[in-house]
């Protein structure tokens, strides 16, 4: 059997219920880590903390930068609106360091929905802090707790083309989008023109999608993540044991 490569998953501190107890805990929905494992990969959550990221770097081959609350608006420059709320300063400052050092080390890096947002900001582009004020619908989370549907079209020559062809569907559930990408290509774009995909072109793989891929049956997205960070260990360019 291959070796299975480490992948690390970014995860939240939230407030958690389990048996007689009710605490913060830190967490991700186990659909990250499914997605992981079934593509071959073995999943490491990773807390909040701004301390010690680059040795983690070291032991890792590859980096999934998860959903969850708005960014900071800081992180690109601009003023919270009233749209932007529950932001989690201890994830935007531990998960910023941990991008800078896993970019730093070329490590295969997949980022989504807020983890797709962080990547834009880290490479000098911009968020729309509430896109149904740009598009005129609610259409990229129609209901609270419960993902929509809508396809994406891909960008010819792109990665992402190349991973899942001209057009796919996928489950959605963000108010945020991309303003600016920065120094990233846009490899996707929904029905009303939204960028739903950035790549950081000369990297083997470092990718956002602005849409839950974790929520899906469709897996090519973490094979392609984990066959990146195989790859690594194969060339000595991962973590190292």
């Amino acid at each position: 059997m291959p070796m299975r490569p480490l992948i690390g998953i970014t995860a939240y501190v939230e407030s958690a219920r389990w048996g007689v107890w009710d605490q913060p805990a830190t967490l991700v929905p186990h659909r990250y880590v499914q997605a992981v494992h079934t593509a071959g990969g073995r999943a490491v959550v990773l807390p909040p903390a701004e301390e010690g990221v680059d040795r983690l770097v070291t032991a890792l081959d590859g980096v999934v930068f998860a959903g969850g609350a708005d960014l900071g608006p800081a992180l690109y420059g601009a003023e919270r609106k009233p749209e932007t709320t529950a932001v989690r300063p201890d994830r935007d400052a531990g998960e910023l360091a941990l991008l800078a050092s896993a970019t730093a080390a070329g490590l295969p890096v997949l980022g989504i929905c807020r983890g797709m947002q962080l990547l834009v900001a880290f490479h000098g582009g911009r968020l729309h802090q509430h896109l149904p004020e740009v598009v005129g619908h609610g259409g990229h989370r129609p209901a609270p707790g419960s993902y929509g549907e809508h396809p994406v079209h891909t960008v010819p020559g792109t990665l992402l083309a190349e991973l899942l062809g001209p057009t796919t569907t996928v489950p959605t559930y963000h108010h945020q989008g991309i303003a600016d990408p920065g120094t990233l290509t846009v490899s996707a774009h929904a029905d009303d023109g939204t960028v739903e995909a950035v790549e950081r072109p000369g990297t083997p793989f470092h990718l956002g999608v602005l849409w839950h891929p974790e929520a899906s049956d469709d897996r090519r997205l973490f094979q392609a993540l984990v066959a990146a960070a195989r790859d690594n260990l194969r060339t000595g360019t991962g973590g190292v044991r």
